[in-house]
């Protein structure tokens, strides 16, 4: 391990309790970081900060100490409902990672206590476990935060027991803001007391941040820590020790590329990324299915109550795969991975960088592979110049197994698995769409030929984006896909029960008229418009044809009334009755002939 360090803590200005010093010794970290030794005095000497560092420099600890060296420092003891410090995180995970870590420092101090407010977890209880226990520190996500505060009518005042508040900490601020926590972030900076000290702690600085900056702290002190050497220079985002590779594969090559690498480094830990819930869904039951002897685990933004559970089993692997989206993509600390496997590039470039962070930690040295199509290679000069993160070719395997079919035979066997792979496809399409670099990631140059059969698809999906593209390259099976039953037998009958159901509702709605569900809904409607419309210009014209009928009927009826009245003779009214005859079958297209012959 290559320390990077800016003195010993016993270094600092302001001395710390010995008994921080101890935690810290227990730990294992003699010495600062450079983030820690600029942030710890400033906060000790009551200042706001805010401090943008390179991921994995040790962020946790510049405001975890400071918090617990306040809250010693106080004139006045917390009692046990009175809150001190609050820390907010943007994802649970995080939130875990910071208790724990704070856990440590506060063991030597029983006078204080602590509480972890997140999502997936019963607030009810968490209400409960407040009252009975209390919590000096709050380690919390913005929304179940923001849901305590309105659990007055549970007995929870928690607006009145923050009134105490010392401390208040935005960890990876700007993550707060790209997850739509804006609005849940200011509702509680209202409900605090103005005279506290606010530390803000971000990878990256953006327009955003500066505007929390701005509402949430007073006349901070800005702190900026970089990379030494060469990447202080060129302003690295990345940590030095961090080796940054790139591979140009086919997308029917990139899968088969992947589980090579995975069996050749099965000692090691890795996290795979990739863009959304459906894909690691699929891609990790394929991952465990076809790469043996290793622990594959999953996680995403989408598990409730199973994604800590998760996190705390993978961080205690010394090797293992864990399959993710970008919830594990910031700020999360697991010990000693040493690749970080992207086969997905990320929606964003600063995403990037936060990905690559997962290692290469606090002095560790570590590696990073992202997988890119032919046709995204200029991503690796946007990364260069957009981040400042340089990145070296790493050559594709020749003659890797060609594993496709194995997972095709998977997908034969088991539903759950055909499905999964649909739908990570569909999602994956639709991500690919919305890529923040759409110059680089364009949607109509991607061979989906080529993209399925990389998924190992059976058939294509029916989707939008597919309409009127010709893919002779995709040979589909040549399978009834409705006849692949599930694996597990209790979901299979249900599916039976389900088809039966559909198949009798098809026989009793024979001959009604139904509408096409598998339309968009827009287009459904533009539809029926369009159907309305004519069904009104039909009523219309008919109308004119009926008021010109209404209109010789009156004639007829008026030349009746005279003759009757003697006004007129015989031989004008027939003289009358056949001019308005004529006039109607002129309507209709006949000539004076016909209307004579007629006669």
């Amino acid at each position: 391990m290559e320390h990077v360090t800016e003195g010993s803590w016993e270094s600092l200005p302001v001395p710390l309790h010995p008994r921080v010093l101890g935690a810290l010794r227990e730990l294992g970290f003699p010495y600062m970081t450079p983030v820690q030794s600029a942030t710890i005095p400033l906060f000790l000497k009551n200042k706001d900060v805010a401090a943008e560092a390179v991921t994995g420099s040790g962020k946790t600890l510049a405001f975890v100490i400071p918090i617990l060296e306040i809250l010693l420092r106080r004139e006045e003891k917390l009692k046990r409902h009175q809150v001190g410090a609050i820390i907010i995180t943007p994802t649970r995970e995080l939130a875990v990672q910071i208790d724990e870590v704070l856990s440590h420092f506060t063991k030597p101090f029983p006078q204080f206590s602590q509480i972890l407010w997140i999502g997936g977890r019963n607030p009810g209880e968490d209400v409960s476990r407040f009252k009975e226990h209390g919590g000096n520190i709050i380690v919390a996500t913005p929304g179940r935060l923001e849901d305590m505060f309105r659990r007055k009518a549970e007995g929870l005042d928690l607006a009145s027991c923050v009134r105490s508040l010392d401390v208040l900490v935005l960890d990876e601020a700007d993550r707060l803001l790209d997850m739509g926590f804006e609005a849940s972030i200011n509702s509680i900076l209202e409900l605090l007391p103005k005279q506290r000290r606010t530390g803000l702690f971000s990878a990256t600085q953006t327009q955003e941040v500066e505007s929390l900056v701005r509402a949430g702290l007073r006349n901070p002190v800005r702190i900026c820590v970089k990379e030494k050497g060469a990447a202080a220079s060129s302003t690295q985002k990345t940590p030095s020790r961090l080796e940054n590779h790139y591979m140009v594969c086919k997308a029917d090559e990139k899968f088969n590329q992947l589980v090579h690498f995975l069996r050749n480094h099965k000692q090691e830990k890795h996290l795979v990324f990739f863009s959304t819930c459906a894909c690691v869904e699929y891609y990790g039951k394929a991952l465990g299915a076809l790469v043996k002897g290793v622990e594959v685990m999953c996680i995403h933004g989408k598990m409730k109550f199973k994604r800590n559970k998760i996190f705390m089993g993978f961080r205690k692997l010394q090797s293992g795969i864990l399959v993710c989206t970008d919830v594990m993509a910031r700020g999360i600390d697991i010990p000693e991975v040493n690749w970080v496997l992207q086969y997905d590039p990320p929606s964003s470039a600063s995403a990037f960088v936060h990905r690559c962070g997962r290692t290469a930690r606090i002095g560790h040295g570590g590696s990073a592979l992202v997988f890119l199509l032919p046709m995204e290679e200029s991503y690796v000069n946007f990364l260069a110049i957009n981040q400042k993160c340089p990145l070296q070719e790493m050559q594709p395997q020749k003659h890797t197994a060609d594993l496709l079919p194995k997972l095709r035979a998977l997908a034969l066997a088991d539903r759950a698995v055909f499905e999964k792979g649909m739908r990570a496809f569909v999602s994956f399409v639709q991500a690919y769409a919305k890529h923040e670099c759409s110059l680089i990631f364009r949607l109509k140059d991607l061979d989906f030929a080529a993209l399925a059969r990389g998924f190992a698809l059976l058939k294509m999906p029916r989707m939008p984006e597919l309409r009127g593209k010709q893919l002779l390259d995709f040979v589909p099976v040549d399978v009834n896909t409705d006849t692949i039953p599930f694996r597990d037998k209790v979901r299979e009958k249900q599916r039976q029960k389900l088809l039966e159901q559909q198949r009798k509702e098809k026989t009793d709605n024979e001959g009604r008229r139904r509408v096409v569900k598998k339309k968009a809904w827009s287009k459904q409607k533009a539809k029926r418009e369009k159907k309305k419309m004519n069904k009104k210009r039909k009523r219309e014209e008919g109308s004119d044809l009926e008021d010109e009928d209404m209109e010789e009927l009156l004639n007829d009826t008026r030349l009746l009334k005279k003759f009757k009245k003697g006004r007129i003779t015989e031989e004008e009214l027939e003289k009358g009755l056949l001019t308005s005859a004529r006039g109607s079958l002129r309507t209709a297209g006949l000539g004076a002939s016909d209307v004579e012959g007629d006669g």
